[in-house]
């Protein structure tokens, strides 16, 4: 590894060398993209591979190669130089040994799953990997399977980050010495993108599927009636409310906001777009910054999900994009008839036929190693439990089993890769349609002719509203309306899911069933479905699996719709007013209910209200508090955290019947519901809770709200704006309450890599972004909290896209690093 760095005089000379060797690069290569030509990466040292990675402020690195391997090799080892113990720890848990290394009762860190407990991660991951699935998925031909530059780009990434670990002393105390952190091979990497399309289906089922187990003789074997009701089910009421929780965008960890303006709107009559994904703060679900570029071939600047090759949301010369999580239920259930008197068989058409059963062994630290058996049928696993209120009992009679059709989808990769080889929305859509990869989030972009996009162009299971009606059991018929999980008839071949002629693989919809708003003034997405991209322009007609339609948006979506619009309406938008929305910290509930709160509490007789123990508690300094409230969650906001508090008890116990006046209508979507009740009980119990809870923590009433949000750096206290899901704050962030410590403990998700993107005619986009956690995790690294102090402070980042921009930076520092053979 060779770097360069220095003083001014020894970056001028860097930089002189810079250009000869771009000069040379354009004499015996193809023509480069604008802003793409760059230094030659000295081709291939001793048979191996090498990239150019050159560093500007914050750490970010430009990764400059001649092919798709080296590229590869390039973010490999620059991935492995920020996150080398997330990512040996993510390495970890696709190989199935977490139990080995961290015993089998701990948790996971939920990056790549939901197991609850080591030991069930591991039995469903060594399960994937001894099936052969990632091998077999690698091995197809595209576009079912990865594309040869995809290929490229997964070896030279393992070969990346090997070199790194070979070459370099790891520093972050995560992991330094850890004997679990190893090479790993292309298949590994392949490994990790599985988990990642998985997560939504497969994923969130874990411990569902590595518990289920055949039924021994007994009562239990014998409850069910083959073909009857689900008579050791869930209550179908009950599970209804349960699957709509579980398949509720707004309570998931990942979220996000995006909106894209078109020309019409804007100073020049080119488009924006506003990029706001809300990911956790730590693990390995978080994202990191770079710019990879083949001359003539790809250029492309923006985040990857750790231990991915390719850019997932960023923005080129020409178009920019982000991603948001979608509503897309992505797996459907099958009720499986079974063969009397033999639990691992089940029938169809009358014929039986027999489960698979996988035999995993795991080992476990200080202990014999665990064996176990997974049961897989034509539809996928058997699965006992898809989460709280919603158990899938084995019986003698019945048992279920799991349809996921991104259990066998590694394209998502390739649709990143085709995403940043597009030249304008026209070709980011052509580019989903072709590659098809998407597991669980939308899209939203805009181009620099004013274009703009919104598409939920996910892979879903192929549920029509025709064959859920046709072939639900009476548990899919309760599940299927509230939350799009369908419930099939496992027993009857006329159920089988069927095909769309436009799909790359079968049972799945084809991108032409998918919800898309083409060139709306604005398109916009915060987590709801399709219906709303642009509330004057509502999407309808698409089955119940995409997501609902005419039902009560989230405060966030509400919110969100009212700020877009009304900046679409003011016109002459610039990337400074996308990033006033980004930072504006708004709290729609507040502008909603904080002023009938205050009312409310000022109303209370003697103001005082009776708490939740039955005690009287008196409030009456909080009515000021809230009526003087700005109404933001900026960090210097007093009355926020106090709001908030409230705010989450009210909604939490006060159904929405009883909380608004004005009840929710289809027709007005974005202002129903509204007016705050404030005669509804609920109220005067969830002030005085809130009063009381405040003053035990000993928090005073108009607290700022950076006091107590907060992350810590260094061992120094950063405060953090930004507000809860509750709220409905476009700039989402969420931290755990903690009574114990006084308050709020660390921010743990929400607002990550943030994006505002336009175009002025240079033929360099106009980009300022921010990583809200930055992009090391390693502490003893200089970019471990610079980007996090930015953000506190509501600051932003200038993106260096442009080779000329690249040089001029002051923080220039070039490493080129290759593989020692």
């Amino acid at each position: 590894m060779h770097a360069l760095h220095g003083p001014p005089r020894a970056r001028r000379l860097l930089r002189r060398l810079a250009v000869a060797g771009a000069a040379l690069l354009t004499a015996t290569a193809a023509a480069p993209q604008a802003g793409a030509a760059g230094p030659e990466d000295s081709s291939v040292r001793g048979g191996g591979l090498s990239a150019v990675i050159r560093y500007t402020e914050n750490g970010i690195p430009h990764i400059w190669a001649r092919d798709y391997a080296r590229l590869g090799f390039g973010t490999g080892w620059a991935q492995a130089a920020d996150q080398v113990c997330v990512l040996a720890d993510g390495f970890v848990t696709v190989s199935g040994e977490r139990s080995r290394w961290f015993g089998p009762d701990a948790a996971t860190d939920y990056s790549l799953s939901s197991a609850s407990r080591n030991l069930s991660s591991d039995l469903y991951f060594k399960g994937v990997r001894e099936s052969g699935t990632v091998e077999r998925l690698l091995a197809a031909p595209a576009p079912a399977g990865p594309s040869g530059p995809l290929r490229e780009l997964m070896r030279g990434w393992a070969a990346g980050y090997d070199a790194w670990l070979a070459q370099n002393r790891i520093t972050d105390p995560a992991c330094a010495g850890a004997a679990w952190v190893r090479p790993v091979t292309a298949t590994d990497v392949a490994a990790r993108a599985l988990a990642v399309s998985v997560l939504g289906g497969q994923g969130r089922a874990v411990d569902g599927i590595t518990a289920a187990l055949p039924p021994g003789p007994g009562p239990a074997a014998r409850t069910a009636v083959p073909g009857g009701p689900d008579a050791d089910g869930p209550d179908p009421g009950a599970a209804a409310e349960a699957a709509r929780r579980l398949f509720d965008t707004s309570r998931y960890d990942m979220g996000s906001n995006a909106v894209a303006f078109a020309g019409s709107t804007t100073a020049n009559g080119r488009g924006l777009l506003l990029g706001n994904p809300h990911y956790p703060w730590q693990g390995g679900r978080r994202f990191w910054q770079a710019q990879q570029t083949i001359p003539g071939e790809l250029n492309v600047s923006g985040a990857s999900l750790l231990g991915t090759p390719v850019v997932n949301i960023g923005f080129t010369e020409k178009v920019a994009w982000s991603h948001t999580v979608a509503t897309g239920t992505p797996v459907s259930v099958h009720r499986l008839s079974l063969v009397p008197g033999d639990p691992t068989a089940y029938l169809v058409d009358g014929k039986p036929e027999r489960m698979t059963e996988r035999r995993v062994t795991v080992e476990v630290a200080g202990g014999a190693p665990v064996t176990r058996g997974q049961w897989w049928t034509r539809y996928g696993p058997v699965v006992t439990t898809l989460g709280p209120g919603l158990p899938l009992p084995w019986t003698g009679a019945e048992a279920y089993a799991l349809n996921d059709p991104n259990a066998v989808n590694l394209r998502g990769s390739d649709t990143a890769l085709a995403l940043a080889r597009a030249g304008s929305v026209a070709g980011i859509q052509d580019a989903l349609r072709r590659t098809q990869g998407l597991p669980w989030v939308n899209t939203v972009a805009a181009d620099s002719a004013g274009g703009t996009l919104f598409t939920q162009s996910q892979v879903l299971p192929r549920i029509t509203d025709e064959l859920a009606a046709r072939c639900s059991t009476p548990l899919g018929r309760a599940t299927y309306p509230a939350s799009g999980l369908a419930v099939l008839d496992g027993s009857r071949g006329d159920c089988a899911l069927g095909s769309d002629p436009d799909a790359v693989q079968p049972g799945v919809f084809g991108p032409g069933r998918a919800p898309v708003l083409r060139d709306a003034p604005y398109a916009e997405n915060s987590n709801d479905s399709a219906w709303l991209a642009n509330a004057d322009r509502p999407l309808t007609g698409y089955e119940r699996v995409w997501g609902d339609v005419s039902a009560p948006r989230s405060t966030r979506t509400r919110g969100a719709l009212e700020d877009v619009s009304a900046m679409a309406a003011r016109g002459r938008l610039t990337v400074g007013d996308l990033q006033r929305q980004q930072y504006a910290d708004r709290v729609p509930a507040g502008d909603l209910a904080a002023a009938d709160a205050a009312r409310a509490c000022a109303e209370l007789p003697g103001g005082s209200a009776t708490g939740s123990d039955g005690g009287a508690v008196d409030v009456s300094a909080a009515c000021g508090v809230l009526a003087g409230w700005d109404r933001t969650a900026d960090s210097t906001s007093r009355g926020a955290l106090l709001f908030d508090r409230f705010w989450r008890r009210l909604t939490a116990s006060t159904p929405a019947r009883e909380l608004w006046l004005v009840p929710f209508s289809a027709a007005d979507p974005v202002r129903t519901p509204r007016t705050l009740n404030r005669a509804a009980p609920g109220v005067g119990r969830a002030l005085a809770d809130t009063v009381a809870e405040l003053r035990a923590a000993g928090i005073a009433l108009d607290a700022p709200l950076g006091e107590h949000q907060f992350v810590v750096r260094d061992g120094r206290r950063l405060p953090v704006g930004g507000g809860t899901e509750a709220l409905g704050v476009w700039n989402k962030i969420e931290a755990p309450w903690n009574a114990a410590a006084g308050g709020y403990a660390e921010v743990v998700h929400g607002s990550s890599h943030i994006q505002a993107v336009g175009w002025d005619g240079s033929r360099c986009p106009v980009a300022r972004t921010v990583l809200t956690y930055s992009q090391s995790a390693d502490p003893t690294s200089p970019f471990h909290a610079d980007q996090t102090r930015l953000f506190s402070r509501e600051r932003w980042v200038t993106s260096r896209f442009c080779e000329r921009d690249v040089l001029a930076s002051p923080a220039l520092r070039v490493v080129v690093p290759s593989e020692r053979r």
